[in-house]
């Protein structure tokens, strides 16, 4: 086979053989993790309901019991003996404050009814609609609950055949016994509610409904049906809920749903959160047509690429293969076509630069040649007969001091010693504490010129001190600092020069001061500037440039770089209003020669 057949049977089968495990894994996992997720929506679910109706029975035992404190009430409703029409009418009062208290702290009551010991009953409802007494005492919800062992009781959905105005509409009833102080029964209050208040569906849970057709079920102890999901929803009447013949107290899932229970402590409700597995299958099968559908997708697509991928795989390794060859008899020529963006393309790419490198050392080791020379000659040329200048500043001196102009004959004392600083090194190593002294007497100059507004520190280690260094660093840095960050005669100029040792036997100078600091324009172009002094290295300076232009910051950061090499800079950091801060990070090498 040749090689293009054989990149594309390879690629095919390096690609779909694992595109069908993985497409089968992805399956199977979404599968699970449906039914998994859908489980633990529905449990998550009945737990924040079981939370909701305990809060809400809570609520509602609170509420009922404070009946109770009443006591004179709770006497004259529970009075074996036919009442007097006074008592008649205290009771009726009574009863009507103390329903009216009651209905007050819940606006979801439809109606509170107090049954007595005798079987009168008393309303409170805020509408029109009346309750038929002798209907309500009939129901067979009132009776079980007059037998029951619980006092707390909360009904199933029942109808409203014992109101008068009659709706199709099921309500449940929560219900108190009521006792006595010496124990015998006084009569029930009954509190009838609309279901649908019992538990408030948020919208995430509507969703869920519609999604994975989820329902909730309420229920009581005696498998009474309290609320349905899908009446509070309106997939259902309560009425077709409460006709229903399912027994919604079944606890374990079964293969048509997936049921998870929770009950509340008081009322001994039973919460059941239901998921048809009909539901899921759907959405597993469609899981399934989608993971077929990519998966023939993709083996169409691969099929298609990896018939190309061969002829742009062997296309730019014949012209690498025809570039290298020219290469290798000393024509380094760069492939201009254009090639893929990929591994090839890279190697490609990579090979065209490596030429190009090539060929711009060869130019920029003649270059720095160039520089080199010239940059010896310039030294060279500033040397010329220093004597003759020393000895010309030594009588400008001697002429001031008998004219007895003491700063004047100081002041050019110090720039004598800057002189013999700055040109006395010549045949030797130029040494950290020389450019301290230089700096040093530049910074006293400038304190006769200020009347000593300027204050330098030095916090070099002493055997930093004997190391060598490219001459003219610090004191340019400083007078930088000098013209640019003093700012007034209002505070002293305090400038800092501190050095530490670096890994890889390096040292790390820094130069700071606390005067006015750069905008952050200005910073940045200053180190855009810095950046572009490292790729001019090897530039040669045109003949123009002016003689008096000085050595500034990006001198200094062009010498170091040249000198020491790619890894060693000068970084410059300022702050607006608090000062600037120079760092020199140069090799750690003795100093050697003459001092």
């Amino acid at each position: 086979m040749k090689l293009q057949s054989k990149l594309m049977v390879g690629y095919l089968l390096a690609c779909v053989i694992p595109l069908l495990v993985v497409s089968v894994s992805i399956y199977r996992q979404s599968a699970s993790a449906l039914e998994d997720s859908s489980q633990e929506f529905a449990a998550l679910y009945t737990s924040q309901t079981e939370l909701s109706l305990n809060k809400l029975m809570v609520e509602y035992d609170k509420m009922t019991k404070s009946v109770l404190v009443d006591n004179e009430m709770i006497n004259r409703i529970g009075k074996e003996h036919e009442p007097t029409i006074d008592e008649l009418a205290a009771r009726n009062e009574s009863i009507q404050r103390v329903l009216l208290r009651v209905a007050l702290l819940k606006p979801e009551i439809i109606s509170l009814m107090m049954i007595s010991h005798d079987d009168t009953v008393y309303q409170y409802t805020n509408t029109t609609n009346v309750i038929d007494g002798a209907t309500l005492l009939a129901q067979p919800w009132y009776q079980r609950s007059r037998v029951s062992e619980e006092t707390f009781f909360i009904t199933g959905l029942h109808d409203r055949s014992y109101y008068r105005e009659k709706r199709e509409e099921a309500v449940v009833t929560v219900g108190r016994i009521l006792f006595r102080s010496d124990g015998a029964y006084a009569g029930v209050l009954l509190i009838d509610l609309d279901p649908s208040t019992l538990l408030e569906l948020n919208p995430d849970f509507d969703t869920a409904l519609d999604k994975y057709g989820i329902s909730v079920i309420i229920s009581n102890a005696l498998g009474e049906t309290v609320y349905h999901s899908d009446a509070a929803s309106g997939r259902l009447t309560w009425n077709e809920v409460r006709e229903t013949a399912t027994n919604y107290t079944e606890d374990a899932s079964n293969d048509e749903r997936i049921v998870v229970s929770g009950s509340t402590q008081l009322g001994h409700l039973i919460v059941k959160t239901e998921i048809p597995r009909d539901k899921l299958l759907q959405k597993i099968g469609k899981i399934k047509v989608v993971t077929v559908s990519v998966l023939l997708a993709g083996i169409l697509i691969l099929s298609a690429f990896s018939f190309g991928l061969s002829y742009t795989v062997t296309r730019p390794i014949k012209a690498l293969r025809r570039s290298m060859k020219q290469a290798e008899i000393g024509h380094y020529m760069p492939i201009d076509k254009v090639q893929s963006n990929d591994e090839i393309g890279n190697l490609v790419l990579s090979y065209n630069k490596m030429i190009i490198t090539i060929r711009e050392l060869i130019e920029d080791v003649y270059l720095a040649e160039i520089k080199r020379r010239k940059a010896k000659f310039l030294a060279l040329q500033n040397q010329i007969n220093p004597h003759m200048l020393y000895n010309t500043l030594e009588s400008i001196r001697m002429k001031a001091l008998v004219k007895e102009e003491e700063e004047i004959a100081n002041m050019i004392k110090i720039l004598a010693k800057m002189f013999r600083l700055a040109l006395g090194k010549e045949g030797t190593r130029h040494l950290i504490k020389h450019e301290l002294a230089y700096t040093q007497n530049y910074l006293q100059l400038q304190n006769i010129r200020f009347d000593n507004q300027f204050q330098l520190e030095i916090g070099l280690p002493e055997e930093m001190m004997t190391c060598s260094i490219i001459p003219l660093v610090f004191q340019p840095i400083v007078e930088n600092s000098v013209n640019h960050g003093f700012q007034n005669y209002g505070r002293m100029l305090h400038i800092r020069i501190e050095g530490e040792w670096e890994e890889g036997d390096s040292i790390r100078i820094r130069i700071s001061d606390n005067g006015v600091g750069m905008p952050p324009d200005k910073l940045e172009e200053l180190q855009a500037i810095l950046e572009v002094a490292k790729s001019d290295k090897y530039k040669v300076e045109q003949e123009d440039e002016s003689a008096g232009k000085g050595l500034g910051l990006k001198n200094i950061a062009e010498r170091i770089n040249l000198h020491y090499g790619e890894r060693y800079e000068l970084t410059v950091h300022s702050d607006f209003g608090s000062g600037t801060t120079v760092e020199i990070f140069i090799p750690k090498l003795e100093g050697q020669g003459k001092e």
